[in-house]
């Protein structure tokens, strides 16, 4: 499971500069379900911060709550405590589209596939939240082609019939589309 900034990457700020703001900081972050046993605590007081331009891993046992990380700072789970920041701005009760429109995407690790629709109209859903002009939209599809040859041969195929590691292509490509300031992996 990974936290992973998109763009350039950026160089090291010279010592004497003014810190930075981390593109995304998460403070105290706690996050409780109600089961039929009482509360399961699935993430307990967590805090990280993620530079523009850098790499995250996030590590551990199955169940340990890294998903579920992943789905609260997009908040598709609410947290029970802590704040989320994303570039300085408190989006803690922020809803997923405004986060989605901030520049968050989430590759979900079941990929969530529009199975019914063909790979070409996964990628241009990708771009659903992004107002930009036809020829732009155009423009990055064709991009998505030269990194991931093997959708162009597939797109006209249904997401439903390809295979594993073509679905999995097709998911972060779809992501990538949105033009992501920060792209999360699980």
């Amino acid at each position: 499971d990974t936290l992973a900034s998109c763009g350039s990457i950026a160089t090291p700020a010279p010592t004497d500069a003014a810190p930075v703001a981390p593109l995304l900081s998460v403070r105290g972050l706690s996050i409780r379900f109600a089961t039929a046993r009482g509360a399961v605590h699935a993430v307990s007081d967590v805090d990280l911060d993620l530079q523009a331009g850098r790499t995250l891993a996030i590590v551990g046992e199955s169940g340990s709550g890294k998903s579920t990380l992943g789905r609260t700072i997009v908040r598709l789970e609410q947290p029970t405590a802590g704040t989320i920041r994303f570039e300085g701005q408190d989006i803690t009760r922020l809803s997923v589209e405004e986060r989605v429109e901030l520049g968050m995407c989430l590759v979900p690790e079941k990929r969530e596939l529009f199975t019914e629709m063909s790979v070409e109209d996964n990628l241009y859903m990708g771009a659903f939240s992004r107002t930009r002009r036809k020829k732009d939209m155009e423009s990055d599809l064709q991009a998505i082609y030269i990194r991931f040859p093997r959708l162009l041969e597939r797109r006209e195929q249904l997401a439903a019939t390809l295979s594993g590691g073509e679905r999995q292509m097709l998911a972060l490509a779809r992501a990538l589309m949105a033009r992501p300031r920060l792209l999360m992996l699980d």
